[in-house]
């Protein structure tokens, strides 16, 4: 029985987590495998062609190189640009979308140099047992 001015109480509906999360669309575009050291590079490089990038990302496969430039071009992360010369040159740069990402990524630099450390440590007490 509800008393005047009492309020009822519904159970929530069930949440898409990607409005629970409001960041979580972003998290998959910029933070899956590979993303971030392709956009590091070339914001920091400038344009590069695809040898360049494979020569400074030194453990990606160029296969997989070349699947997230396509991902990233297509997600307007980075620009492609074909040169129809002999042999044919393509270079990639960085969008301006892509840049806009720079201090996002500058903060993120400037938590793990505060904070790698501690996780480290957590990691340790963790794995010798101390910490449970």
């Amino acid at each position: 029985m509800r008393m005047a001015g009492e309020a009822t109480w519904t159970a929530p509906a069930p949440t898409d987590p990607e409005q629970a999360c409001p960041i979580a669309p972003v998290v998959d575009i910029v933070f899956s495998r590979w993303t971030t050291p392709i956009l590091w590079t070339l914001n920091m490089h400038g344009r590069q062609r695809f040898v360049e990038l494979q020569r400074r990302i030194t453990t990606i496969t160029p296969k997989v190189l070349t699947q997230r430039l396509r991902q990233l071009e297509r997600d307007g992360m980075v620009v492609r640009t074909y040169h129809p010369e002999v042999p044919p040159r393509v270079e990639y740069e960085i969008s301006d979308l892509g840049r806009s990402l720079a201090p996002l990524f500058a903060q993120l630099a400037e938590w793990a140099t505060t904070n790698l450390g501690k996780v480290d440590r957590a990691r340790h007490d963790y794995d010798s047992g101390s910490a449970r």
